[in-house]
């Protein structure tokens, strides 16, 4: 899973920073659990800061991480579906 072309809709591109977007992804390719198909990020500013808390339903996964950058309030999931791997935001779902 997830070894697929990585591709994010326009409305990510557009409402999350670059930096996040590519923290994102890392945290998915360093992740050392099985990997569902479904990974869930929520983003929230926390002192000025961008706090993500990274999360799987199978097998459970949560770990929070606080980022120095612009933060955003959103939810974001990256779908992968064996033939692509796709970021976009909750409301796309």
């Amino acid at each position: 899973m997830f070894k697929n072309q990585p591709y994010l809709t326009k409305r990510v591109n557009e409402r999350i920073p670059l930096l996040t977007q590519l923290f994102l992804w890392n945290l998915i390719e360093k992740l050392d659990e099985p990997k569902d198909y479904i990974q869930f990020f929520y983003l929230s500013e926390e002192n000025g800061r961008q706090k993500i808390v990274h999360k799987q339903e199978q097998p459970e996964y949560c770990k929070e991480y606080l980022l120095d950058t612009k933060p955003v309030t959103e939810t974001v999931f990256v779908i992968d579906d064996g033939t692509h791997t796709t970021m976009l935001l909750g409301e796309e779902y």
